[in-house]
C-alpha cells in the first residue's frame, strides 16, 4: 500500500500544517496544475476508449461508469449531466456507485472492499457484449472495481480501467487501461485532490467527445439541449439566433412550434422547410445537423 503513487508523501508539503493559508493555497493551485500534463500523456488512451464508447453506442450499448468513494461520487456527476446537456437517455451514461444512493452522501469506506456487491449491480443492470463499463480506481486496485471488470468481461463487456498509478494491480482485468499519474496529493493519501481533479477531467473528455460524434453538437453548440427551464429556453433561443441569424423572436417563435427541439427549429430556419421535413431529414442523417443540411443543399 505504501508503495502506492497516491499514497506517497508529498516533499512540497511535509510542512503544511506550519503554512499560511496564502502558501497553502498556492501549493495547491501549483499541484492542481500538473493534473492537465498528466492526462496529456495518457491522451492515445483516452482516444481509443472513446472510439470504443462511440462504436457501443452505435450498437445501442451503454456506457456504464463504476467506483467507489470519490471515484464514484465523480461518475455519477458526470453521466447525469450528460442527460440535461445532451439529451441523453439515462442509459445512455449509467453509473455504479459503491454503497449505492446512502454511499453518494455520506462516505462508507467498507463497501468498496466487496467483489461480491459489484457483480449483483452489474448483474441487476443486465450488462451486456453491446456495453462498456469504465471502471474508475485512483489506486487501482479497489476490489469493488475488480468484482466488477471480471464480471463484465464474463458478459462479454468492453472494459475500461482508469487509474491514478504507474502500474494499476487491476490492469489486466481491463481490455483498456488509462494511467493518470498524478503523483503524491497535497495531504498523503487523499486522493479526493489531484487524482480525484484528472478523473473528472478524463471523464469529461470522455463523455462529451462521445457525444459530439453522435451529432449532439453543431459548431461548439449543445444542440440537444434539453430546455426544462427559463434559463435554458434563453440559451436554446440565443443560440439559434446565433446559427441561423434570425432575430430573437423568430428564433423562440420557432422553437415553441418545434415543441423546443433546437436541432429542429436550426434545421427548419437553414433551410426555409417545414417541420416534418426538418425533422426527416435529421432521422435520415442521424442527428446530424451539418450533414443535413450540406446534403439537402448538395
Amino acid at each position: 500500500m505504501k508503495n502506492l503513487d497516491t499514497e506517497r508523501g508529498n516533499p512540497k508539503t511535509v510542512n503544511i500544517d506550519s503554512m499560511s493559508v496564502e502558501e497553502i493555497l498556492k501549493t495547491m493551485n501549483e499541484e492542481d496544475a500538473t493534473v492537465p500534463l498528466c492526462i496529456r500523456e495518457a491522451l492515445p488512451d483516452i482516444e481509443c476508449v472513446v472510439q470504443k464508447c462511440i462504436a457501443a453506442h452505435k450498437k445501442g450499448g451503454r456506457i456504464i461508469y463504476l467506483g467507489a468513494g470519490t471515484s464514484g461520487r465523480l461518475a455519477i456527476v458526470d453521466a447525469v449531466e450528460t442527460v440535461p446537456t445532451f439529451n441523453a437517455t439515462s442509459e445512455e451514461f449509467s453509473y455504479v456507485m459503491a454503497g449505492g444512493k446512502e454511499a453518494v452522501y455520506r462516505s462508507l469506506e467498507a463497501v468498496e472492499d466487496s467483489e461480491v456487491e459489484a457483480k449483483k449491480e452489474l448483474d441487476r443492470l443486465e450488462v451486456n457484449e453491446k456495453d462498456i463499463l469504465i471502471g474508475i480506481t485512483a489506486s487501482g486496485r479497489t476490489p469493488f472495481v475488480k468484482g466488477a471488470l471480471e464480471y463484465a468481461s464474463q458478459k462479454g463487456a468492453a472494459t475500461v480501467l482508469i487509474a491514478n498509478v504507474e502500474n494499476p494491480e487491476l490492469s489486466g482485468y481491463a481490455d483498456n487501461v488509462i494511467k493518470i499519474v498524478t503523483g503524491p496529493e497535497v495531504i498523503t493519501g487523499s486522493t479526493r485532490l489531484k487524482a480525484g481533479t484528472s478523473q473528472k477531467m478524463v471523464l469529461n473528455m470522455i463523455s462529451t467527445a462521445t457525444m459530439i460524434k453522435q451529432g449532439k453538437v453543431y459548431g461548439n453548440h449543445m444542440v440537444d439541449v434539453l430546455t426544462l427551464n427559463e434559463k435554458l429556453k434563453v440559451r436554446a433561443t440565443n443560440m439559434v439566433c446565433e446559427i441561423t441569424g434570425v432575430e430573437s423572436s423568430k428564433a423562440r417563435m420557432t422553437l415553441e412550434e418545434c415543441h423546443w427541439k433546437v436541432k429542429v427549429a436550426i434545421v427548419r430556419l437553414l433551410l426555409e422547410v417545414d417541420t416534418p421535413r426538418a425533422e426527416a431529414l435529421l432521422e435520415k442523417h442521424e442527428g446530424f445537423i451539418r450533414k443535413a443540411v450540406s446534403q439537402f443543399k448538395g
